[in-house]
């Protein structure tokens, strides 16, 4: 059995003053990021991780391959070793996605999405566990203040390269899509986001639409995903709160191979979002706090403004 998770940890900044971050993470700033604030922040996000205990994660929002190692030596004083890591650092754009790993890489790569900034690149990983491949795509597509073409740029290079690797194999697609499991029907009306007639990254592109139940009630489809939230009960379906309502950015994708009961398989019920009680404050997910004036300070406070999701494979030898 092994488990993998995915999680965006909100704007992991380590203390250096490179040029390519937010404002509010510049070092020496009136704004308070300092060694103090990003030990807090490196600590609660490993408690996070540790609470997770996933052999295999996702992360998103990493801002630097230093930050991504202080989290891991964070990690490995919490008693939670990933000998395995890497970031997706080919392209400067300000925050990007990276994977920690107890298990070896065969190798990792970065898919190039778009050459512009606006774009962040996809890492492509395969692992072999116990003779079987795994590939796992680590995302992070533009948010919502940009509209649902850009995140087809990025679903769209994302199949590509799916069909290179065949759809046959296990594949996993997972991360911060900036998309709902059902974006198709929840972004249809707002007309800041539907410029494609319908069309969406997530369900059109990477076909999720054919399957919408119950592991336990499907029916294979080729060539098609199975987007995990529907093994989930619909009141648990979240991992991001939004103005009171519950949405889920945060998705995992699987093949069909995955589904099928044979050498490596999905868990039937296994996905979850991890939400402890001290992830949460007045109904709120517990995110990272800064000053509600301006300019906004941190108070060295919080975790992220998203839940991290899990999910379990079996595997047989």
């Amino acid at each position: 059995m092994i488990t993998i998770a995915t999680y965006n940890v909100e704007n992991l900044f380590d203390i250096s003053n490179s040029k390519n971050r937010y404002l509010e993470f510049k070092k020496g700033s009136r704004l308070n990021w300092n060694q103090r604030n990003y030990k807090i922040k490196l600590q609660n996000i490993a408690r996070v991780i540790k609470g997770m205990n996933a052999d295999i994660i996702s992360l998103q929002e990493i801002g630097s391959k230093q930050a991504l190692k202080d989290l891991r030596y964070v990690l490995k004083e919490f008693g939670i070793y990933y000998q395995y890591y890497k970031i997706a650092n080919n392209k400067g754009t300000t925050v990007k996605v990276a994977i920690l790993s107890k298990i070896p890489f065969v190798y990792n790569k970065e898919l190039i999405v778009n050459y512009s900034m606006r774009y962040r690149n996809i890492l492509e990983t395969k692992f072999n566990i116990d003779g079987n491949d795994l590939y796992i795509f680590s995302n992070h597509w533009k948010a919502k203040s940009g509209a649902e073409s850009m995140r087809v740029v990025s679903a769209t290079e994302l199949r590509y390269r799916i069909e290179e690797v065949g759809y046959d194999k296990n594949i996993i697609l997972l991360g911060d899509f900036n998309s709902n499991y059902n974006e198709y029907i929840t972004f249809k009306r707002k007309r800041k986001l539907n410029d494609t007639n319908g069309k969406t990254g997530i369900n059109h592109i990477l076909r999720t639409l054919k399957q919408k139940d119950k592991v336990a009630l499907i029916e294979y489809k080729k060539n098609n995903f199975y987007n995990l939230w529907y093994d989930e009960d619909i009141e648990d379906r979240y991992s991001y709160i939004y103005k009171s309502k519950k949405e889920t950015p945060d998705n995992i994708l699987i093949s069909q191979s995955l589904l099928d009961n044979k050498n490596i398989y999905y868990l039937e019920n296994s996905v979850h979002s991890y939400k402890p009680n001290y992830l949460f404050k007045r109904d709120k997910i517990y995110r990272w706090q800064t000053t509600k004036t301006k300019p906004r300070r941190h108070k060295g406070k919080g975790f992220s403004d998203h839940l991290g999701i899990v999910c379990k494979l079996v595997v047989k030898s």
